[in-house]
C-alpha cells in the first residue's frame, strides 16, 4: 500500500497525517528535509558555489534575501562570468558587422559569396555538430539530406524547362508550400535513417550513415526522372513571394539566411536544455545507465537524428536559392567530407564551432585554391591550385594542436588565462582596498 503511494500522488507519500490538514505540516516537512540533508563536510564540493548568496550548506539559512532570481542572473551582463561576458561581446559583434555589411556597400563578394556560404554551410555543420555534442553520434548523412531537400524543392517549384533543363519533376508549386513539403519529407527521410542507425554507435554509427550518404548520391544520380547526374537548374527564379527575385536583390536572401543561422542557433541552444535534450546527453555519456532507467535510447537517438535533418534541410533550401542549381555532384563523398572538415575545423563540441569552421574553410576555399609559391616544386609552384591539399595540411594541423577545433583552442586558452590570473571575484565581492 505505502508504495503506491508515491503513484498515486497521494498527501500520505510524505508521512503527513491524513487526518490534519494544518498549513504548518508542509513547513515542519521541508524543516525536517533540510536536516536530514547532509552538509558539505570536508569535501568542498559547495566551496565555489558559496558567493552566490542564494545557495547555503545544511543547518544555515541564507545570509541575505537572493538579490537576483534565475532569470534575472541569466540576463544580466554583470552576473556573467568572464569567459561569457567576452564570448557574448564577441559574438554580438560579429553579429553586428554581418547585419550591417551589405547596408554599408562594402566588399559585395565578401557579403554574397563568402558570408553567405558561411551562413548556409554552418547551418548544415550545425546539424551535424548537435548529433555530435549531445547526442555522440557523427553522421556523415548531413550533406545528404541538405541535397535532399534541395532536389525536393527543385522537383516541386519549378516549372517546364527550367533553366534549360528537361530534369526533375518540374510541378510548378507554389514555392512556399514545396518549402514545407521539403522540410516535412527531409525531417520524415531524417528520421527513418535515424531508425535504422539508431541502434548502432562508434564507427558502425559512422559507416551506417555513410552508406545512407552514398545511397542518395548515387539515387539522386541514376533515377533521371527527380534529377540525373546533371542536376535540376534555374531553381533561384522560383522563390517565395516574400523573398522576391534574389538574383536582382541578392540582400534579400543573405538577410534571410542569417535570420534562419541566427534562428537555428538559438533553437539548438533550448533544444539541448530541455528535458530532451537533456536526456538526450545522458544517452550520450550512459546509454547503458539510462536505458536501465527507463529511457527508450533508441528513440532518443532517432529523433535527434530527425531534428537534425530538419536543420540539414533549411540550408538545403536556402542553398539552391543561393546557387540556382541542385545535382548529386553538390552532396557526393568530396561534398560529405567538406561538412565534416567544417564542423571538425570549428570542433564537434560547441555548435558555435559550425559557422567558425565553416567560415574559414570558405575563405581557405576562396583565396588558396589558387595560391602558389614559385620556384619551390616541380612545374614551377608549390600547392599552386592544390586546394585539397592545404585543407588537408591545415585540417591535420588543427586536430594535432587541437582535437577539439577552433572552440576547443579557444577554451583552453580561456581556460589557461583565468588559471593564471587567479579565480574570478564575484559581483557582489568588493574590490580590494589600497590598504589591503
Amino acid at each position: 500500500m505505502a508504495s503506491e503511494l508515491p503513484r498515486r500522488r497521494d498527501r500520505g507519500r510524505h508521512g503527513i497525517d491524513l487526518r490534519r490538514r494544518r498549513r504548518g505540516d508542509s513547513l515542519r516537512l521541508r524543516a525536517r528535509l533540510q536536516r536530514l540533508v547532509p552538509a558539505d563536510g570536508g569535501s568542498g564540493l559547495l566551496h565555489a558555489v558559496l558567493p552566490d548568496l542564494h545557495v547555503h550548506p545544511d543547518r544555515a539559512r541564507a545570509r541575505v534575501p537572493p538579490a537576483w532570481t534565475i532569470w534575472e542572473r541569466r540576463l544580466n551582463p554583470l552576473r556573467w562570468a568572464p569567459k561569457q561576458r567576452l564570448e557574448r561581446c564577441i559574438a554580438l559583434g560579429a553579429l553586428v558587422l554581418v547585419a550591417v555589411w551589405p547596408a554599408l556597400g562594402l566588399n559585395a563578394y565578401w557579403s554574397h559569396q563568402i558570408f553567405l556560404q558561411t551562413f548556409l554551410f554552418g547551418i548544415a555543420a550545425a546539424s551535424l555538430i548537435f548529433l555530435s555534442a549531445y547526442g555522440g553520434m557523427v553522421s556523415l548523412a548531413q550533406t545528404a539530406l541538405f541535397g535532399i531537400a534541395g532536389v525536393i524543392i527543385g522537383n516541386l517549384a519549378t516549372k517546364g524547362g527550367a533553366g534549360g533543363t528537361s530534369k526533375g519533376l518540374h510541378l510548378g508549386w507554389d514555392p512556399t508550400v514545396a518549402v514545407v513539403v521539403a522540410v516535412v519529407m527531409t525531417t520524415a527521410i531524417g528520421l527513418i535513417f535515424g531508425l535504422v542507425a539508431a541502434r548502432s554507435a562508434g564507427i558502425y554509427f559512422l559507416m551506417i550513415t555513410l552508406t545512407f550518404s552514398v545511397i542518395a548520391t548515387y539515387t539522386l544520380g541514376q533515377v533521371t526522372k527527380i534529377s540525373g547526374f546533371s542536376g535540376i537548374g534555374g531553381i533561384s527564379s522560383y522563390t517565395p513571394g516574400w523573398l522576391g527575385d534574389v538574383l536582382a536583390h541578392p540582400d534579400r536572401l543573405y538577410y534571410l539566411a542569417l535570420g534562419v543561422a541566427v534562428a537555428v542557433y538559438v533553437l539548438i541552444r533550448y533544444i539541448v536544455r530541455t528535458p530532451f535534450g537533456l536526456s538526450l546527453q545522458g544517452v550520450r555519456d550512459e546509454p547503458v545507465r539510462m536505458s536501465s532507467l527507463g529511457y527508450n535510447v533508441a528513440l532518443h537517438r532517432t529523433l535527434a537524428f530527425g531534428f537534425a535533418a530538419f536543420v540539414a534541410s533549411l540550408g538545403g533550401i536556402l542553398y539552391v536559392w543561393w546557387s540556382g542549381q541542385i545535382a548529386p555532384g553538390n552532396v557526393d563523398l568530396p561534398g560529405t567530407i567538406n561538412l565534416l572538415v567544417m564542423a571538425v575545423i570549428g570542433g564537434l563540441v560547441r555548435i558555435e564551432g559550425a559557422w567558425l569552421g565553416a567560415f574559414v574553410f570558405i575563405v581557405i576555399q576562396n583565396y588558396v585554391r589558387d595560391f602558389a609559391v614559385p620556384g619551390l616544386s616541380f612545374g614551377g609552384t608549390l600547392f599552386g591550385g592544390s586546394f585539397n591539399t592545404i585543407v588537408g595540411i591545415i585540417f591535420l594541423v588543427i586536430v594535432l594542436a587541437s582535437p577539439a577545433g577552433l572552440m576547443g583552442a579557444w577554451d583552453r586558452a580561456v581556460a589557461e588565462l583565468s588559471r593564471r590570473r587567479g579565480p574570478p571575484r564575484t559581483a557582489d565581492e568588493p574590490a580590494p582596498g589600497p590598504g589591503s
